[in-house]
């Protein structure tokens, strides 16, 4: 074994994947064209490349995984204050902390800062910091997930790129045996080729994994739209409310006169 495996293996018992460390030994000691012995037997650089691509696909798979509970937790909280603001009908609601909760705070700050000015200002002041409310909670929920995207689409050429490295590398043990024969030529390009299936399989799935992602991320924005859409309404409803109760109460006035 090369230098390099010696370390892969030894990293791996320090690691606690003893099982994966012994069956690397054993591939290395083999003659069969098995996955873990053409690994083992592959060149330094594509050795690097193969396990670049099983980590990029890992990393997709975590964060797809770690998208999809926070989407599901985040579009439930936004539901669970939709609701409540629903039905309080007023920006004064006391809401659990999250996105509507700052909207309705932001409006609110909004409605004493202005006070004594036009409404037509105040909507249009509130409706640009929900906007920027919004586009904040989206672009949180949106890190990580161009990652996802990157690995499906660099993939390929990174597998490529080890296959084109290790196809050269086997040319060159062909010239230095003299021999063309297929026994001699094959194990090298198949170990190269395996680069190749390696990116594709971290290549298909994220590319699944991205759009699904992609679209999910969309229904949360819309979700986020609705909430904005209900706080301008609700603050709409307070303003008219305000300017409506002290004629209210000084037609009162006048009928107890």
């Amino acid at each position: 074994m090369s230098p390099s495996d010696d370390a892969l293996i030894l990293f791996l018992d320090r690691l606690g994947a003893t099982g994966l460390a012994q069956a690397l030994r054993e591939a290395a000691a083999s003659d069969a064209l098995t996955p873990l012995a053409m690994f083992m037997d592959a060149d330094t650089l594509v050795k690097a490349v193969m396990l670049g691509l099983l980590a990029a696909s890992v990393l997709a798979w975590a964060i797809w995984a770690g998208k999809l509970v926070q989407l599901a937790r985040a579009r439930r909280a936004l539901g669970r204050d939709y609701r409540l603001l629903a039905r309080e009908g007023r920006l004064g609601a006391i809401l659990p902390r999250g996105v509507v909760a700052q909207m309705s705070a932001a409006a609110s700050a909004e409605v004493r800062a202005s006070e004594g000015l036009p409404d037509v200002g105040v909507k249009e002041r509130v409706a640009i910091e929900l906007g920027r409310i919004e586009a904040g909670a989206a672009r949180a929920m949106q890190s990580g997930v161009t990652a996802v995207g990157s690995v499906g689409s660099t993939a390929p050429f990174v597998g490529l790129f080890g296959t084109v490295w290790g196809i050269m590398n086997a040319f060159v043990g062909i010239a230095e045996s003299g021999s063309s024969n297929l026994a001699v030529v094959a194990p090298g390009i198949a170990e190269a080729l395996m680069a190749t299936a390696l990116g594709l399989v971290a290549a298909i799935p994220a590319v699944l994994l991205y759009n699904h992602l992609t679209r999910a991320i969309g229904g949360y924005r819309a979700a986020l739209a609705d909430a904005a859409a209900l706080v301008e309404r609700t603050l709409s409803r307070d303003l008219d409310r305000a300017r409506h109760q002290p004629e209210a109460t000084r037609a009162l006035h006048l009928v107890a006169e």
